[in-house]
């Protein structure tokens, strides 16, 4: 079976890399000459919304994904109009788009949220300040990620401030949430709904980039999973999502609220590759496929540590008992995710000691 990625970054290497091994023919398109996943598999160079690249991708393609949510919506209209399957859905991925939509989406399958107010200009920024309550995230409705397009406002005279720091575009007021802990669920639903749920998942951001996590979650109440589990159920057969699926969420007062949605591989779940029988990039592979799933089955305990900005001693690291490096082919610069290190052992004891020694040879630019 031939599969179009719509993507060419790191994700849409190591999804190309997981076909690979299934017998999958992966082509992918990508504005970018050097994309990461150009050097792994066979890509098209072109603009997203490139009508002539995007028939060009279907002529190669059996079926279409993709590898982040900002792909233009009516790129996927354009594909399925021709006949081609594209999975996720575009439900999904207008949910995953706009903040509004999606936190509308988590509140109606009844999945809590911190409290929201939209914003449309400066002036609906005081009314969503007086509504929502200080402190409070303004973020933009569109196109934010690792802590773009987001400002934290602790009081309403700096709200001009803040509006012009998000660029003065369509935004959701949320409130600030003094969180316990950051987790996420990573699922994925195959064509007949079968729906398969990875353990939780602990992450740690700083700068709004993910640094470290560590599944299952270390500490947190058996029912949380289960809880966990029915939202993003919940989510996913609304949006009769096709794919892997994952939710953000916090961890406040012993309760989960939701954050944020993505369709599609997530970052947090990059640890399953080692440390899962089969990783979230195979299994997102067979759902679009309509392949049966695979097992789920942690070995052992995980964790991944990111490589932001600068390269470590790769000695040093393939040094680490139970280590597993991941390089994405990207030249450093500061604030870029230029790889990985899964990080496997038998128990938690053993994982956290594995994790400082990684840590030790990671240094952030």
């Amino acid at each position: 079976m031939r599969v179009g990625i719509v993507g060419g970054g790191q994700l849409g290497r190591m999804l190309a890399m997981a076909g690979h091994d299934l017998g999958l023919a992966c082509t992918t398109l990508d504005p970018a000459k050097d994309s990461p996943a150009a050097q792994v598999a066979p890509a098209l160079v072109g603009a997203y919304d490139d009508r002539e690249a995007l028939l060009e991708l279907a002529a190669r393609s059996d079926v279409v994904t993709y590898e982040f949510e900002n792909v233009p919506t009516a790129s996927v209209s354009f594909l399925e109009e021709r006949g081609l399957p594209v999975s996720p859905p575009y439900a999904s991925l207008e949910a995953a788009q706009d903040r509004l939509v999606e936190k509308t989406l988590f509140t109606e399958v009844g999945l809590p949220v911190p409290s929201y107010a939209a914003v449309h200009d400066e002036g609906s920024l005081l009314d969503a300040i007086a509504a929502v309550g200080l402190p409070a995230v303004l973020k933009t409705r569109r196109l934010g990620y690792d802590g773009k397009g987001q400002a934290v406002l602790h009081h309403a005279e700096l709200a001009q401030e803040a509006w012009r720091a998000v660029g003065e575009v369509p935004s959701i007021l949320e409130a600030f949430v003094p969180f316990d802990r950051e987790v996420s669920v990573v699922a994925v639903r195959a064509r007949d709904g079968e729906l398969r749920c990875w353990p939780l998942v602990a992450n740690v951001h700083r700068d709004g980039i993910l640094r470290t996590s560590v599944a299952p979650a270390p500490g947190l109440p058996p029912d949380l999973q289960e809880t966990a589990e029915r939202y993003v159920r919940a989510v996913a057969e609304r949006l009769e999502h096709v794919g892997v699926l994952t939710i953000e969420l916090f961890v406040h007062e012993g309760t989960l609220l939701g954050n944020e949605l993505a369709p599609r591989v997530h970052n947090s779940g990059h640890w399953t590759i080692e440390g899962s029988e089969t990783s979230q990039f195979e299994n997102h592979l067979r759902a679009v496929c309509g392949l049966p799933l695979g097992p789920i089955d942690m070995v052992g305990v995980a964790a991944m540590v990111n490589l932001i900005g600068a390269l470590p001693d790769v000695d040093a690291v393939l040094g680490v008992p139970g280590a597993h490096l991941h390089l994405y082919g990207k030249e450093p610069r500061p604030g870029r995710k230029l790889g990985h290190v899964t990080i496997r052992a038998d128990d938690d004891q053993t994982l956290r000691a594995r994790m400082l020694q990684v840590a030790a040879l990671v240094s952030d630019a």
